[in-house]
């Protein structure tokens, strides 16, 4: 494999490894405002079709990032088989990705965790819209 080829893989594996990471984090700065919005307006007794309002955006959000870190995760494994197979001419020790796919466990893994916010902010999202739906329809 030449140095341009090398180059164009590790180039396209970084920077789509830096956006996954920074959609992340922007998804947790969202999701903070959006859940200082709902403790505020329970705390200020908002009316309830603000809470599931705010509630749906929580659960849209939730599952946009879902759908922007899945695109992230196809594009870093097109170029996961051209590093691997660019590792083979390298020291074992040297080998991350080779190393990382034979130790690697399913819940020490930014998948996971990322997966786990944001079901967890899914599933709150769609409480507090329904918290605030009933409360509409039927508290009096």
């Amino acid at each position: 494999m030449d140095l341009e080829q090398r180059a164009y893989l590790w180039e396209h594996y970084r920077f789509n490894a830096e956006q996954r990471l920074k959609a992340f984090n922007f998804f947790v700065v969202l999701s903070m405002f959006a859940e200082g919005g709902i403790f505020t307006a329970v705390e200020k007794g908002f009316h309830p079709l603000s809470l599931a309002l705010i509630g749906g955006f929580v659960v849209i959000l939730s599952t946009v990032f879902w759908l922007v870190d899945a695109r992230s995760r196809e594009l870093l494994s097109l170029a996961t088989p051209g590093l691997r197979q660019l590792e083979q001419e390298l020291p074992e020790r040297s080998r991350p990705f080779i190393r990382d796919s034979s130790r690697r466990g399913t819940l020490v893994r930014y998948t996971f965790a990322i997966r786990t916010l944001l079901i967890a902010q899914f599933i709150f999202g769609s409480g507090v819209a329904a918290y605030g739906l009933y409360q509409w329809r039927f508290a009096p």
